[in-house]
């Protein structure tokens, strides 16, 4: 009687358990939390150039229970931060989404990709580093068909420190994107999203993190003389600190001295900027009870240092192979919280980039490897000259030239009764003939019958939006990247089709992904199809990627 008595007392315990929610199920077999974590400028070898000093469970752990995408491209041009963030969670591309470039043409005038006017800054007074929206995506990302999907009962968050990279994974529904203002030192976001920070944010910013992290200085993890996977620590190929470059770009670095002169934003190219991101990110799933509820929750976060660190010192220093020795071991704690969290088989865990980079053109050419400098101010000089040859008079028809793209004054062409194509093909001439480093420069219009690659052709047009896009792309030679003088190129930077600026890791691992490898191409657009299969949703508006189906458990 006492044993029936207590069996009954445990069975009415755990009902009460389940119907109050503190243990609870979610539909679908969907797991309890979604991460995408997107390394910002991650080349797809530092899985494995780096690896001998990865701890057990970070890198090496994705590397041995994840399934590991190890021929994953980037299927458009250029290969840039907010269109790589928009394309992983939209499983789109710029022709289809709008996310053109970092900073693109809309309606004729110039703007930054989530510039929003129409809102105001929440969390820093007067300020317009929070006027920012996603309204510029023109279609709904993975986080936004989860929202949908669970009728807005599953809730999806944003965080980086880069405003774009914290706003368009996380769409246009979702229950908040944070990132970082320089300034105060503290995670904002807009009116687009509420009219106040919640608690979980105040509490987060009144830490002060920024000073205490950066109080510490950079200081390498081990001896100089061990980073036997980078060059020399000295400055021949790194950007050095200061407003006229008093401050080498070497290890030891005092940020705390940095922080006086240069201002809290010091952060962004330091490691410390990840250990910011992991800790903001710990503090929304804490703050917004991600992974305790009967829905699937999702978390967008971006880890922007590492894109900050590349641009300065380079793929081959000693302060990037160090980022990523921490970056592993953050990651490494960030995994067994999650475990902890939610329970090992309650996560699903994505890492990827949004895009890689080239090395640095000068230690290319010490190592004998080709590439140059893709000079911009002479292309704008080719492209005025031809422009005015073409038209016979100073009438000024372009408006500029970025992301490798030559941008039209539309009106003034109109106003002018100029025949655009034969213009622009007589521009596109020049550039090949006269810019040294040019592969190919072709009007959009001309793209489909191109004598050119197919390869290129497709990231030509996957990444041509009307009105937002140049009308006629530039494509360097192998190794050639843009650099706007003659200066000694220092640091790196990324855009091109290449492989090294478009070959990225892809790794899913945890409830419904087995591991393993897999060698055939896949897409930086078949990343938010993988997801929408696994959590039974709708592909994103304006998907075109497919499932990576290799990478389900069938169990």
């Amino acid at each position: 009687m006492i044993r029936m008595t207590t069996l009954r007392l445990l069975a009415f315990s755990l009902l009460a358990l389940f119907s109050t929610g503190q243990v609870q199920a979610t539909q679908h077999g969907r797991p309890r939390l979604v991460v995408t974590m997107m390394v910002d400028q991650m080349t797809w070898d530092y899985l494995y150039r780096y690896q001998a000093r990865f701890v057990d469970g970070g890198f090496k752990r994705l590397l041995s229970e994840g399934f590991n995408c190890e021929n994953t491209r980037i299927n458009y041009i250029p290969a840039y931060t907010a269109i790589g963030h928009s394309s992983v969670h939209t499983g789109s591309v710029p022709s289809i989404h709008g996310i053109a470039g970092n900073d693109f043409y809309k309606d004729g005038k110039p703007i930054y990709c989530t510039q929003d006017t129409l809102v105001a800054s929440v969390g820093v007074p007067n300020g317009k580093s929070g006027q920012m929206s996603p309204r510029n995506l023109l279609t709904t990302t993975i986080a936004d068909e989860l929202r949908i999907a669970t009728n807005f009962r599953s809730k999806t968050i944003g965080i980086a420190i880069k405003d774009r990279a914290s706003i368009l994974p996380a769409g246009h529904t979702t229950n908040g994107a944070y990132w970082l203002d320089d300034a105060s030192g503290n995670f904002i976001t807009s009116t687009y999203y509420r009219t106040e920070l919640p608690d979980w944010v105040k509490k987060f910013n009144a830490r002060g993190r920024v000073k205490e992290l950066l109080s510490q200085g950079w200081k390498p993890l081990y001896d100089l003389k061990t980073y036997r996977e980078s060059t020399a620590d000295k400055t021949d190929y790194e950007q050095p600190w200061g407003k006229k470059g008093e401050v080498p770009a070497t290890l030891p670095l005092d940020t705390k001295a940095l922080m006086k002169t240069n201002g809290l934003g010091v952060i962004r190219t330091t490691p410390f900027g990840n250990t910011l991101t992991f800790e903001m990110a710990k503090a929304a799933i804490e703050g917004e009870h991600l992974g305790e509820g009967k829905e699937t929750d999702f978390l967008a976060m971006s880890l922007s240092a590492t894109d900050y660190i590349g641009h300065r010192y380079g793929t081959f220093a000693v302060e990037t192979e160090d980022t990523y020795l921490r970056l592993d071991r953050e990651l490494a704690f960030f995994l067994n919280y999650l475990g902890r969290k939610v329970g090992e088989a309650g996560y699903l865990f994505i890492l990827t980039a949004d895009h890689a980079a080239a090395h640095n053109l000068t230690f290319n050419r010490d190592h004998k490897i080709p590439g140059e400098a893709l000079r911009s101010d002479i292309a704008r000089s080719i492209i005025d000259s031809a422009a005015r040859a073409f038209i016979g008079s100073e009438a000024k028809v372009v408006q500029a030239y970025f992301n490798y793209q030559v941008f039209f004054d539309d009106a003034r062409l109109d106003a002018l009764n100029i025949d655009r194509l034969a213009l622009q093909r007589a521009i596109s001439k020049a550039l090949k003939d006269k810019l040294p480093g040019v592969a190919y420069a072709i009007p959009a219009a001309d793209v489909v019958n191109a004598p050119i690659p197919e390869a290129i052709k497709t990231r030509i047009i996957n990444g041509y939006r009307k009105g937002r896009s140049g009308d006629i792309f530039v494509v360097p030679d192998p190794g050639w990247y843009s650099k706007g003088s003659a200066e000694t190129p220092r640091g790196t930077t990324h855009g091109v089709w290449s492989p090294y600026d478009t070959h990225i890791p892809l790794i899913f691992m945890g409830k419904s992904i087995r591991s393993g490898h897999l060698y055939r191409e896949t897409y930086i657009t078949d990343i938010a199809a993988t997801l929408a299969a696994l959590l039974k949703t709708q592909y994103p508006s304006g998907c075109i990627g497919h499932p990576i189906t290799e990478a389900f458990d069938e169990d």
